[in-house]
């Protein structure tokens, strides 16, 4: 079944006029991150649309009340197959996409695929059960933003949407971790047959392999182009340029890329 909802999901708590700003244009809320700059993604008066599709109903009805809480955050459609879900993705206007790829009548791939063809503009975070490295890259590579596991990480899909929402990246913690240490050489390996492509340091610019570095450590574009004192244009600009160098196609794999090769 697909549902729209036209309106915000109720069960926001809603500040108090007096509560809503700060002096420096951070307005504040009852969830973390509770001190929310009015220059990011997600505010108030036009949330990160987010739309769910997953055939576990228990996981979605607990998901969307924690949304639900979130002000920065409106739940535009839900649907629970793959069917359901392929219709979603071409009807509704969305901002963020939360997907099991595991649907029971169909794999989401495709529809992970479509998202990215048709919603270009639009992010894709996966929330399954399964902790594959395999699995992990798979998404990566089909254009995800983010990799969570189930029942590991409520009270923070919120934060993770922002955060990809705002052109950075969210996984689950451990999975970096084993991630990272799938992708060093064995001590006794010879390095000198490795066949996977190399990028050398020279082909990234120092600013690229700089914004890389802050992309890396959870930093969004505007965060970026202020603390480089940059318009948010050229932080996309060089941001595309890794892109193309490294050959990847999301901001997870170009950290992750420049990591293997020890760019960053």
């Amino acid at each position: 079944m697909t549902q729209i909802y036209p309106e915000p999901l109720e069960g926001a708590e809603v500040l108090t006029p007096h509560d809503d700003y700060t002096d420096n244009g951070f307005e504040m809320f009852s969830n973390p991150p509770s001190m929310w700059p009015s220059f990011l993604v997600g505010q108030r008066d036009k949330p990160v649309r987010t739309i769910v599709i997953d055939d576990d109903i228990h996981f979605v009805n607990v998901l969307l009340q924690e949304l639900a809480l979130d002000e920065r955050i409106q739940v535009v459609g839900r649907a629970l197959n793959f069917k359901d879900g392929k219709r979603l993705v071409r009807s509704a206007d969305f901002d963020v996409l939360i997907i099991d790829l595991n649907l029971t009548d169909r794999s989401g791939d495709q529809l992970l695929e479509l998202a990215t063809a048709q919603k270009p503009g639009s992010h894709a975070i996966v929330c399954t059960a399964a902790d594959q490295e395999q699995l992990v890259r798979q998404a990566f590579d089909l254009g995800a933003s983010g990799y969570l596991l189930k029942h590991s990480w409520f009270g923070n899909y919120a934060q993770s949407i922002l955060q990809v929402a705002n052109g950075g990246a969210a996984i689950t913690p451990h999975l970096v971790k084993r991630l990272l240490r799938r992708a060093e050489p064995a001590p006794d390996a010879d390095l000198s047959i490795v066949t996977v492509p190399r990028v050398s340091a020279e082909q990234l610019s120092s600013r690229e392999r700089e914004v890389l570095r802050m992309v890396a450590n959870g930093n969004t574009s505007a965060q970026i182009a202020a603390h480089l004192q940059i318009s948010h244009m050229t932080v996309n600009t060089h941001i595309r340029n890794t892109y193309r160098k490294l050959q990847v196609r999301s901001r997870a794999q170009a950290v992750q890329s420049a990591m293997v090769r020890g760019l960053i």
